[in-house]
């Protein structure tokens, strides 16, 4: 006659036979408190106010800009500020405009191309001095672009491009940045198995290259577009350089031709750099989400 043993129940009251270990407790996440609130909001408004100040200065008059104390509530001479610009004789801001978006448009598709091709190369690839030339891309990103202007200039005058779009354009079709940036993405987000199963069933490396990593990378590429937009339409030193004489610079070279003369008309100036700024705006408030999922994810698979 066997006769079974009987443990006692806990005395803690949780239920679980004595000797058992307590259940670990998984630590409940701790939203944020009203001092991180307060101070993002501080943030914010110190960040927003230049953007703020130059649209109250667009809408003013030049007796309201030379008030003391400064009015901070924005006038109602937007649209009579905007209709100088738009109408000054030297000064083409709508050709300018188009130019800038011609520009960058242009060269923003140009970089996503190259540098998601020789960033998929770098990381996927495997060929003789790849380290090396990959060292030699990173290297370029300590040369200071000012070193290369003199240099250019002739270059582009020799082939005869000096004062066109093409001399803007052409220098920057390809990113050392973009290069280095999409390699680094694409070593975590495409797996080489991923790579050596389509390339088993026959696809080509142009064909892994568009149906295999260009999905698996869109964020890194929306990111990488959108700041390449952003600091194209922002340059400002190589467009002045070769396009400063014609009638038709950039916008970021219309805007100085703006602010140059013995008498600065600031409200007009503040009321073209508005208008210059509003493409800018709805990009980055468009795009606002994928910088931010482009940078998580190349954070967490890193």
């Amino acid at each position: 006659m066997t006769t079974t043993a009987t443990q006692a129940p806990d005395t803690r009251g949780t239920g679980a036979p004595r000797g058992t270990p307590p259940a670990r407790r998984i630590p409940r996440h701790r939203g944020a408190g009203i001092w991180t609130y307060l101070f993002l909001s501080v943030v914010l408004l110190f960040s927003a106010f230049p953007i703020y100040w130059m649209f109250v200065v667009a809408t003013s008059t030049d007796a309201a800009l030379a008030e003391i104390p400064p009015r901070v509530v924005p006038g109602a001479m937007l649209f009579t500020n905007l209709q100088e610009v738009f109408s000054m004789q030297d000064v083409y801001f709508v050709q300018s405009l188009a130019n800038s978006a011609i520009v960058s448009t242009v060269v923003t598709f140009s970089v996503l191309f190259f540098c998601s091709l020789a960033g998929f190369a770098f990381a996927k690839l495997r060929f003789r001095g790849r380290n090396a030339l990959m060292v030699f891309v990173i290297l370029t990103l300590t040369v200071p672009n000012q070193l290369g202007v003199v240099a250019l200039y002739i270059l582009m005058g020799e082939i005869g491009w000096n004062g066109t779009l093409l001399a803007v354009i052409t220098p920057g079709l390809v990113s050392a940045f973009g290069v280095f940036y999409m390699r680094q993405f694409m070593v975590g987000a495409v797996p080489d198995e991923l790579v050596e199963a389509a390339r088993i069933d026959g696809a080509t490396t142009m064909r892994i290259w568009w149906s295999v990593v260009l999905p698996a990378v869109r964020p890194a590429m929306a990111v990488l577009g959108l700041l390449t937009f952003v600091a194209t339409w922002n340059d400002f030193q190589w467009p002045l350089i070769t396009l400063g004489g014609t009638d038709y610079p950039t916008s970021m070279v219309a805007l100085s031709d703006l602010a140059s003369g013995n008498y600065v008309l600031y409200r007009r100036v503040l009321a073209g750099a508005l208008v210059a700024t509003l493409p800018l705006l709805v990009m980055l408030f468009i795009g606002g989400r994928q910088i931010v999922r482009g940078i998580m994810e190349g954070a967490v698979k890193s």
